[in-house]
């Protein structure tokens, strides 16, 4: 039935993409404007057979991985109707959920405010963009997946079969886990995202290069190196006093959690393809670290939400974190 849904839905949006500016397109210029400057003025075009064949190809793409993803987390042994898949499965299906509810009205919203805003014109420099289109093709797509990540969690159930991990402690005895994990590739990326802004950085302050391309190029490799600073590598360490979650080579930003807010943990393999790729996915309540594939800590938290890290030696950190846990309930 939720495979059902989601074909219904994508489907849906497919004819909305097509059928909305076959309707009106004698009242549409070519080429239309499709790339907006600043104050909402038209700065790129394309004809219509273009903007619409592109739009539609980026939201199939979109649509076929959220029905693969839909798909995967129905198909998990035990996860039956009603109830939420576990694990991975539940991962793939809440990613699946909101990444056809976003991506569809993102496409929607491309459509319909770039129809409107050439609707009329007598050519694509005359278009004008809607004062809400920013709203429909940026907030709503991510109030709709956060929406429907939240409204597909389901109750709370665990995810490993039988009893998850756990050590015996000493009285007394205090222990620490640490792990870390690192994407050589998204490192790489960042090494060559800060080489790239030292070379314009140069090439601008010796005049031999500059103008919109550079200055367009600057933010971009920004945006590139400071993410790739934060999620190419992580740190755990698991403490009496609770889990530290570091990113980055200095370990900063630091995610902390208490014991008092965990439930239990487990080690459970997971790979990008079951999460939408690499970096911080999903949203709170559901989301996965992922810097690579493979061994992963998954925390349950005592409201019934998850959070897993990619990291070595998952199960020996399981295991401490449901020691501590059962240690602090019973003092």
């Amino acid at each position: 039935m939720n495979i059902r849904i989601a074909a219904l839905t994508g489907a849906a949006v497919t004819a909305v993409l097509i059928l909305l500016p076959l309707a009106v397109r004698d009242r549409l210029p070519e080429p239309l404007a499709v790339h907006w400057g600043p104050g909402s003025v038209p700065d790129g075009s394309a004809p219509l057979a273009v903007f619409v064949t592109t739009l539609l190809g980026t939201w199939a793409l979109m649509w076929l991985f959220a029905l693969a993803a839909v798909a995967r987390g129905a198909a998990r042994p035990g996860a039956g109707p009603g109830r939420a898949a576990a694990g991975p499965g539940r991962v793939r299906a809440l990613g699946g959920w909101a990444l056809l509810a976003g991506g569809g009205l993102l496409a929607l919203g491309v459509a319909v405010s770039t129809v409107l805003a050439n609707l009329d014109a007598a050519s694509w420099t005359d278009a004008r963009l809607p004062a809400w289109a920013p709203l429909a093709v940026a907030v709503v797509p991510l109030a709709a997946m956060a929406a429907a990540a939240w409204l597909g969690r389901g109750g709370a159930e665990r995810a490993p079969e039988g009893e998850p991990p756990s050590l015996e402690l000493r009285p007394g005895q205090r222990a620490v886990w640490v792990s870390r994990v690192g994407n050589p590739w998204l490192l790489a990326a960042t090494c060559a995202a800060a080489a790239a802004l030292a070379v314009a950085g140069v090439l601008h302050l010796t005049g031999i290069a500059s103008g919109a391309p550079l200055d367009a190029l600057v933010p971009v490799l920004t945006v590139v190196l400071i993410a790739g600073l934060f999620t190419s590598s992580a740190r755990v360490r698991v403490t009496a006093d609770g889990v530290a979650i570091g990113f980055g080579p200095l370990g900063w930003p630091v995610r902390r959690i208490s014991l008092a807010k965990i439930d239990s943990a487990w080690p459970e393999q997971r790979y990008p393809s079951q999460v939408g790729g690499w970096g911080v996915r999903g949203l709170p309540g559901g989301a996965t670290i992922m810097l690579r594939g493979g061994d992963c800590l998954v925390i349950r938290y005592r409201t019934g939400g998850e959070l897993a890290v990619s990291v070595d030696d998952a199960g020996r950190g399981a295991a401490l974190i449901n020691a501590l846990v059962a240690e602090r309930s019973v003092a």
